[in-house]
């Protein structure tokens, strides 16, 4: 059975939050509202792309993650690390001497989410070969975007390239050479260090899979900030002999901006940026655009570089990134790679792992009633409300735009009166009571937003 909502791993702490509706003017998906003066999450609308997360001024939104202490619930202890990771740290930090830290903070091995890369390479030509399949094919690397088109694009949903992410791919690599090692599932615990809020989402609710194998997430300022006071701390703090990387250039800047479309035949673009992406993918729908064989979307600008739970500068990052894939040796990648096999030994086994197992299906926020007959008469209602609303998305109904207000009306998640135009209008017809309308906007904002206070931002106590 489909499931109704997709897991979330932005939240909202009420206690800090100020109603400021900044959030619900940047969400690409109008998933927010103000409701009594804080901010509210329609979860079938949020694809977790962390604009909201972004952008709060007072930090009341917060990214959950799977205690750090779990990883010792198992004998095995992997920390899955993205690239990004690395490119944080100025270009003297090792990718050893940084593996060599996690692992003096608990983790037996530390493998790169990269190395996946080239099993994907392989399975992205083999799709670019089936001429049936429609054109552009679409990445499915960034699971934000592939939830945007589940819920704002369902007609694209058949473009998807259907198999999974390096991230995955790694995954299954580091849990079946410690099974031929001898461990036994159970005992081992895969952790992905995560650079953004949808890739959260996506462990805990993968689209097309009824699994995962990652067994769980841990946010990457977390980890990063452990990382840098360590090093801080010890100064110098060696290389791991342990550590085991095969990572190739090109995989190594997967994650970046046309870090993927780059090693696609054909004519690929790359797109990154949240309102760039649904740009784009409006004029795909609108058939505006054509001839063009693979599509890179990513939502956050340079990729994943500029992931909502980096502590670095996103174009440093990158920076960093391409001078590490530019210097990046055979002779260098080789060097501590005896004590595991390389993954392309596994090539056979991960390329029967790299399809999509279930169907993506569409999870459309304009979807009124599940029932079409139903729906069909709410949109009329929602267009005839319209009439009566002023067009100006002015925000003042805790709603993004008018049109979102309609259609909360036709839910019965809103009424009309939440219009401070409409109540205006009636006040004048001597229709609604001053008071009434007061007690509404109160309703909407909160009372304490009301009240006269000097220790708000930009006001003369501020600071206080």
């Amino acid at each position: 059975m489909e499931k109704s909502f997709f897991h979330h791993a932005l939240s909202i702490r009420e206690d800090i939050c100020t109603g400021c509706s900044i959030c619900m003017r940047v969400c690409p998906t109008e998933a927010l509202r103000i409701r009594d003066g804080k901010a509210k999450l329609i979860g079938d609308r949020c694809v977790d792309c962390g604009e909201c997360y972004r952008k709060c001024p007072v930090h009341a939104i917060i990214i959950s993650q799977d205690d750090f202490s779990r990883i010792f619930d198992f004998s095995h202890r992997v920390a899955l690390i993205p690239a990004v990771l690395h490119g944080q740290f100025r270009h003297e930090v090792s990718m050893a001497e940084i593996s060599a830290v996690l692992r003096s903070l608990g983790f037996t091995w530390v493998y790169e989410v990269e190395n996946g890369a080239g099993i994907l390479k392989t399975a992205i030509e083999d799709l670019m070969t089936i001429r049936t399949l429609p054109r552009p094919l679409i990445s499915t690397y960034c699971p934000a975007v592939v939830r945007l088109i589940q819920v704002k694009f369902p007609s694209l949903i058949r473009n998807f390239a259907t198999i999974k992410a390096p991230l995955e791919m790694a995954a299954f690599y580091c849990r079946k050479v410690l099974r031929d090692k001898g461990a036994h599932n159970a005992e081992i615990g895969v952790f992905y260090v995560t650079p953004c809020a949808a890739k959260i989402a996506a462990v805990k609710s993968p689209v097309g899979e009824e699994s995962t194998p990652i067994t769980g997430v841990i946010n990457m300022d977390f980890i990063y900030n452990k990382i840098n006071r360590t090093l801080r701390n010890k100064g110098e703090f060696g290389s791991d002999k342990g550590h085991s990387t095969s990572v190739s250039p090109e995989s190594l800047t997967w994650s970046l901006t046309n870090g993927e479309a780059a090693n696609v035949d054909g004519r690929t673009m790359a797109i990154d940026g949240m309102n760039n992406v649904i740009e784009f993918l409006e004029k795909l729908e609108n058939d505006e655009i054509s001839g063009v064989d693979y599509l890179e979307l990513r939502a956050c600008d340079e990729g994943c570089a500029g992931g909502v739970l980096l502590s670095s500068n996103r174009f440093l990052v990158a920076e960093r990134l391409r001078n590490k894939a530019r210097n990046l040796l055979v002779a260098q990648q080789r060097e501590c790679a005896d004590e595991f096999p390389p993954i392309e030994n596994y090539h056979d086994y991960l390329m029967s792992k790299v399809n999509t197992t279930e169907e993506i299906k569409p999870r459309s926020m304009y979807r009124l009633s599940v029932d079409r007959d139903e729906a069909m008469r709410m949109m009329k209602r929602s267009r005839r409300i319209m009439c009566w609303l002023p067009g100006t998305d002015c925000g003042l109904c805790g709603a993004p735009s008018c049109l979102s207000l309609a259609e909360d009306i036709v839910r019965r998640r809103a009424d009309l009166s939440n219009c401070v135009f409409i109540r205006e209008t009636n006040q004048e017809k001597r229709l609604m009571a001053r008071e009434t309308s007061s007690r509404i906007m109160k309703r909407t904002w909160g009372e304490n937003n009301f009240e006269k206070n000097c220790n708000k931002k930009g006001a003369e106590n501020e600071s206080n």
